[in-house]
C-alpha cells in the first residue's frame, strides 16, 4: 500500500537511534518520571470483567469522568497493549491519560494471560484469539448503550484492533475510529526480526514469556507443565511447540498467517483507521507495508525514525505517536460518522 513520509517527528540526535527509541520508553525510570502526570487516570480506574462469550472473561480498567466529579463522557475509548505488556504498560496508561484529559471514558483492556489474569481462562493465550477480543469490544459497547467506540492499540494490540475493525460490520460493532501504533504486519517477518536482529529483544521476550507461562502453570496446577519449553532458548521453537500442543493449527506457518495483516486481511476495512509506524522499526519490517491491501479507510503515517512504539522527543514527555493518536481520536467526531453495524439504527436527535 503506498504511503508518504511524515516529517513532523524529528527526535534530537541523541534519541534518534532505533534501539534507544524502542527500549527507553518502557524503562522503569521513565515511568517514575511520568508517575505524577499519570495519577488522574489511574486514580479514576476501576477493574471490571468483560463477558466475551463462550465462557471467556477478559479484564479491563475503566477510568470514568465521574470519578473526577465530571459528567460521564459521551465518547468511549478502548486501548490495548502489546504482547507480554498489560493494561498497566506505561504507553497504554500514557495514552489513556491524554484521552481522559480530553473527556473520554477510557477502558484499558488486558488480553488473555496478560497482567494478573492467568487464572481467568483455562486455555492459553495465542494471537489468533480474535473472537474474544471482538467479544470484549462488543461487551464494552453494550455497557455504554451502543455508543460508537474509539479503538487504539500498540504492537500486537494494534494488530488486534485493526482486525477487530475489519470485522466491525459482521460483528455488529459501531466503531468511530481506530489508531494502531507499530502494529504487527507479518508475524513471520517479525519472528525473523526477533531471532535474527538485536539479541536484547529476543532475550527480553523469552524472559517475559517464560514468566507468563510459569504464572499460567501456577494458576492451573495439573493442567500445564512447561518444564520442557522453559529449557528452550528460541522463540520460534517455543511458538512451534505451543502451536502443536495447544492449538488446532496444522503448522507454525498456518498459525502465523492466521493473524497477519498483510494480504487481503484489511481489504474489507470500512472503519476510518490510522496506522502509525517507523521505517527504522527493528521488530516490524516497514517493507511489509507494501503488502497491505489498499483501502480508502486506512491511512498510513510513516516516519523515518521512531523505532518500535518509541517516537520519543523527550524522555519525560508524552511520545509523538501518543499525542498523534489522542488528537486523531479526539478529532474523529468531526471527521466522519461511525460505521453503522447491522441492527443499529442511525443516531436520533
Amino acid at each position: 500500500m503506498p504511503f508518504e513520509l511524515e516529517e513532523s517527528f524529528r527526535p534530537p540526535r541523541w534519541l534518534a537511534n532505533r534501539h534507544v527509541q524502542s527500549i527507553l520508553p518502557s524503562l522503569p525510570a521513565r515511568r517514575s518520571r511520568l508517575e505524577r502526570r499519570l495519577r488522574p487516570v489511574l486514580a479514576a480506574s476501576r477493574a471490571m470483567l468483560l463477558d466475551c462469550g463462550e465462557g471467556v472473561r477478559l479484564q479491563a480498567f475503566h477510568a470514568s469522568q465521574a470519578c473526577s466529579g465530571l459528567p460521564s463522557g459521551s465518547r468511549v475509548a478502548v486501548l490495548l497493549h502489546g504482547w507480554e505488556g498489560s493494561a498497566d504498560s506505561v504507553y497504554v496508561v500514557s495514552l489513556a491519560q491524554q484521552l481522559y484529559e480530553r473527556g473520554f471514558e477510557v477502558l484499558r483492556l488486558n488480553l488473555r494471560d496478560h497482567g494478573a489474569t492467568h487464572h481467568l481462562n483455562r486455555e492459553l493465550f495465542h494471537s489468533c484469539r480474535l473472537p474474544e477480543v471482538v467479544g470484549a469490544v462488543r461487551c464494552v459497547q453494550a455497557q455504554f448503550g451502543g455508543r460508537p467506540l474509539h479503538l487504539a492499540g500498540f504492537s500486537l494490540g494494534g494488530n488486534f484492533m485493526l482486525r477487530v475493525a475489519a470485522q466491525a460490520q459482521a460483528a455488529g460493532l459501531r466503531i468511530r475510529k481506530v489508531v494502531a501504533i507499530s502494529p504487527v504486519l507479518d508475524p513471520e517477518a517479525t519472528l525473523d526480526a526477533l531471532e535474527g536482529g538485536f539479541k536484547a529483544y529476543h532475550r527480553y521476550f523469552i524472559r517475559k514469556w517464560m514468566r507468563s507461562l510459569l504464572l499460567k502453570q501456577s494458576a492451573w496446577p495439573g493442567e500445564y507443565d512447561f518444564a520442557d519449553l522453559l529449557r528452550m532458548s528460541s522463540l520460534r521453537r517455543m511458538t512451534a511447540e505451543l502451536v502443536r500442543r495447544f492449538t488446532q493449527f496444522a503448522s507454525l506457518e498456518d498459525y502465523l498467517r492466521g493473524y497477519a495483516l498483510v494480504g487481503a486481511r484489511l481489504a474489507e476495512l470500512s472503519v476510518p483507521a490510522t496506522l502509525i509506524t517507523a521505517l527504522d522499526d527493528p521488530i516490524i519490517p516497514a517493507r511489509d507495508l507494501e503488502r497491505l491491501a489498499p483501502t480508502a479507510a486506512l491511512r498510513l503515517v510513516v516516519t523515518r525514525r521512531g523505532g518500535h512504539c518509541g517516537f520519543l522527543e523527550r524522555p519525560t514527555a508524552w511520545t509523538w505517536a501518543e499525542r498523534r493518536a489522542a488528537a486523531e481520536l479526539d478529532a474523529a467526531e468531526l471527521d466522519a460518522a461511525p460505521v453503522l453495524a447491522p441492527g443499529y439504527p442511525p443516531d436520533r436527535e
